[in-house]
């Protein structure tokens, strides 16, 4: 498999780990409940625990209430203890396109690695996008770079 972006990136070969992930995401969107738009997402997040924990999206008629496949993934890691990851791989059918995460997905990534590498798969072209996450979100509003402790 090839992991290609032509607006900024290279191609790469991908290692068992990363086509792991990738499958792992395929599969997550393939359980997506999306009855509505019919956009089906998965995301398959590696631990560094070496576990990989999934998810996939969420609708509901109130649209506002839907929630992505990377945010369940998140939501999911953490209900299980896991706040520490390594790289994300989300897979989705868009034409001959590949799609990234949302904003919001973004900034929740950005809570526990906002330099988290991002492989985007489209599986009906074989297609696979790379990124880190500070390519997608730059000066992410994150835990690193906020200030909790008052003035």
């Amino acid at each position: 498999m090839n992991i290609w972006y032509p607006s900024y990136l290279y191609c790469v070969r991908t290692d068992d780990l990363i086509q792991n992930l990738i499958k792992r995401s395929e599969e997550a969107r393939k359980r997506a409940y999306c009855p509505y738009s019919k956009f089906a997402v998965g995301a398959a997040i590696y631990c560094d625990d070496g576990s990989i924990v999934t998810g996939c999206n969420v609708e509901c008629i109130v649209l506002g209430l839907t929630n992505c496949a990377e945010r369940t993934a998140v939501f999911k890691a953490v209900s299980e203890g896991k706040t520490k990851f390594s790289m994300i791989a989300v897979a989705a059918v868009n034409e001959d396109k590949i799609v990234s995460p949302c904003g919001q997905c973004r900034q929740m990534l950005a809570e526990f690695n906002p330099r988290i590498p991002i492989y985007l798969y489209n599986p009906t072209t074989n297609m696979v996008g790379y990124g880190t996450l500070e390519y997608f979100l730059p000066h992410s509003f994150n835990p690193e770079n906020v200030r909790l402790d008052g003035p």
